[in-house]
């Protein structure tokens, strides 16, 4: 999906009150929508950013898929670190902490509202390699060369983490198995799927999307959709 096409679905899904993405439809779900819209974050914001609207299971969204094989996956954890290392997907799944609960919400318009993901935070990663006090960014690392960056600040957020598991079940392949990203409170395309590096950097580079006329931070709170 080139970038107009994605910009005239965005609108398309707006509009609508049942989204259809590769061939699958998913019901908007009003109820939880009006619940959502009523209830607060901690740091005073609504829940539910403005223009969306909620859905009750994640959707996969395409992308180039990698290899889902556990056995073939290698995590880097990489650049402007004193300690660079990687991790096997049995060295992974150690580290993992418990369920995080979060909110996702993606940039054509839906939200899934307490989605449960398992696996390691990026600040215990983080930890681990010992930033450098020059590390100012991260670049999430994917299958096909696909990037996200993000700043350290909005990385090392508590609720950041790489995840192995979705709602108790291994990763779906759809969703980036065997281990994907999640930004939660960034735009969902932010959390890279079949995740291979997490690089830190003291310069920005914009990834995959924001070079293409998406915004370079994406806050859903302020609709940062596109440059």
């Amino acid at each position: 999906m080139n970038l107009r096409e994605r910009r005239r679905f965005i609108k398309s899904a707006a509009a609508g009150t049942t989204l259809v993405v590769l061939g699958a439809a998913y019901a908007l779900d009003d109820g939880l929508t009006r619940e959502a819209r009523a209830q607060s974050r901690p740091d005073g914001r609504p829940r539910l950013p403005p223009g969306q609207r909620v859905i009750t299971r994640l959707k996969p969204m395409g992308g180039d898929e990698g290899n889902p094989s556990p056995g073939n996956f290698r995590l880097r954890v990489h650049g402007e670190v004193e300690k660079p290392y990687s991790l096997s997907f049995a060295e992974l799944v150690k580290l993992t902490e418990k369920e995080f609960v979060v909110d996702v919400h993606c940039v054509t318009g839906w939200s899934v509202i307490s989605a449960g993901f398992e696996g390691v935070s990026l600040r215990r990663l983080a930890e681990r390699a010992k930033l450098k006090k020059t590390a100012r960014y991260v670049i999430f690392e994917a299958a096909h060369g696909y990037t996200s960056n993000v700043s350290l600040r909005d990385a090392l957020r508590p609720n950041v983490l790489v995840a192995h598991k979705l709602d108790d079940r291994a990763l779906p392949r759809a969703h980036g198995a065997p281990v994907r990203a999640v930004i939660p409170d960034l735009y969902f395309w932010k959390s890279a799927k079949w995740l291979t590096g997490i690089r830190f950097v003291s310069r920005d580079e914009p990834g995959y999307w924001e070079t293409r006329g998406y915004n370079n931070h994406a806050d859903p709170w302020r609709e940062e959709r596109y440059s």
